[in-house]
């Protein structure tokens, strides 16, 4: 059994898709903004945007961002072989890894967050904060690739409420 600690943890979910479409969902600008982000951008190695559909690469570059808040995360693509596995810095200098498993039925998807600094700040904010976020995104992908719904908020703005991120569940 793997030890739990505050410099990593791994969330699955089962999802009954296909793992081409999953893997759009992650991949490609429109697929992320799909049921994730307000806004996605990816540049090539040499500063180029990518297309709607044009799938990440190792070495780009992105920016996201989210309803309901104004910052912007910017980070790497740091590996994406095309079919099961993409790889991003995120929260610099932490990590997030997706790997696809199809399961027949379904695809187990499986994500990691690792490399979390272990200063108090960091456990807050990354571990239990995008531990936090990353089951509710996960959720909502289920939600939107089986059902076709979306549970993110869309229709109210939560931007000047100070805690909105640690108390509402779907941000």
């Amino acid at each position: 059994m793997e030890k739990l600690s505050f410099d990593s943890f791994t969330k699955k979910i089962y999802i009954k898709s296909s793992l081409e479409k999953i893997y759009w969902c992650w991949a490609t600008t429109e697929g992320i903004s799909s049921w994730f982000l307000r806004k996605a951008e990816y540049k090539d190695k040499n500063g180029q945007l990518r297309g709607l559909e044009a799938q990440v690469q190792a070495g780009d570059a992105y920016t996201w961002e989210w309803h309901n808040w104004d910052g912007q995360e910017k980070g790497k693509v740091l590996e994406a072989n095309g079919t099961n596995f993409i790889e991003i810095l995120f929260a610099n200098p932490s990590k997030v890894s997706i790997c696809l498993e199809d399961k027949g039925t379904a695809v187990l998807v499986t994500l990691k967050q690792y490399d979390i600094p272990l200063d108090e700040k960091s456990m807050l904010d990354i571990h239990h904060g995008c531990s936090n976020g990353w089951t509710f995104w996960l959720a909502n992908l289920k939600a939107y690739l089986e059902h076709g719904i979306l549970l993110n908020e869309t229709e109210f703005d939560l931007r000047d409420i100070p805690l909105a991120g640690y108390q509402f569940v779907n941000m």
